[in-house]
């Protein structure tokens, strides 16, 4: 679970800058920590099928976004891409 503190933490380390909530790096960087989350529970918990669900849900959620920044924005991308540690 997502806690406040880690939350901002998530924030602060991707906006853009000092009021950013909402910018699709910020929340690519929320929907990775998500993504690492539910991972985890799924390796605990491999029958649990409506949480895999929602984690290819959200995968392709942070796919649409890494793809729109990519588009859009190529320095970004490419900086987000190594900050998280995703492939391209």
């Amino acid at each position: 679970m997502l806690t406040t503190r880690k939350k901002k933490n998530i924030i602060k380390e991707t906006a853009v800058h000092d009021t950013d909530t909402g910018s699709a790096p910020v929340q690519i960087g929320l929907l990775t920590r998500r993504i690492e989350e539910l991972a985890t529970h799924l390796k605990k918990n491999p029958k649990d099928q409506h949480s895999r669900r929602g984690l290819l849900k959200i995968v392709g959620k942070r796919k649409k976004l890494l793809d729109y920044l990519s588009s859009n924005n190529e320095k970004s991308y490419n900086s987000i891409i190594k900050k998280l540690g995703l492939k391209k």
